[in-house]
């Protein structure tokens, strides 16, 4: 009686690790032929590089030096939230600048969000500014600068204006835009792909074990 019971528990899971396979593959072959992003060619660097792009983060890091000797770095990852659009891009940015004069030991930092405007059109807002100290981490009880929103309306149009002028653009931010979105469906077809491979191992060594 146990050897039976132990033989009914196993096929269970053969049939159950089997319902995974067929739901993982249609999934994987969803998404192989939907290539949501793969069509779309929108935006570009412009003076900027690429510095990080690995397949194992979630950001992308972009750097522009200009003949002056000041320093524009870029990060950006895609928000957690989704939201309804009409446009392609399901999901925001979250997007730092931070600009390093020369000379000067502090970086000036904006925290902004980029969200998709309609088919091919993207803006950009800062969310806040304040200056980091390159040699140190600040703490939390360090007093980073008031809120932005609470600024006079003239002061932050002249700072959006200020990275404008900095090359955060809408084809930068169009870029960021499909670039992420790439990278995020990527990632998760290649985590299907493993997972699928999992799964099918598991289960033909149930299979063997049953047999």
């Amino acid at each position: 009686m146990p050897r039976a019971t132990q033989i009914l528990r196993k096929s269970r899971k053969v049939v159950e690790d089997l319902n995974l396979l067929k739901v993982l593959q249609s999934e994987i072959s969803h998404e192989l032929s939907s290539n949501s992003f793969q069509d779309e060619n929108n935006g570009s660097l412009g003076d900027f590089v690429l510095d990080w792009n690995s397949s194992r983060s979630q950001d992308v890091v972009l750097r522009r030096k200009s003949e002056s000797g000041e320093e524009v770095a870029v990060s950006a990852l895609l928000s957690q939230k989704t939201y309804d659009t009409e446009g392609i891009f399901p999901r925001k940015l979250l997007m730092k600048v931070c600009v390093k004069r020369p000379g000067l030991s502090s970086i000036l930092q904006f925290d902004c969000g980029v969200s998709e405007k309609g088919v091919c059109r993207s803006d950009f807002k800062i969310r806040s500014a304040y200056f980091l100290q390159s040699t140190t981490v600040p703490g939390s009880s360090i007093y980073r600068g008031p809120l932005f929103s609470s600024l006079e309306p003239q002061l932050q149009d002249a700072l959006k204006e200020y990275l404008v002028a900095r090359g955060i653009r809408e084809d930068l931010t169009n870029f960021l835009l499909l670039t992420l979105h790439k990278k995020e469906q990527g990632q998760y077809l290649d985590w299907l792909q493993k997972l699928e491979s999992f799964v099918s191992k598991d289960e033909r060594l149930y299979s063997a074990a049953a047999g």
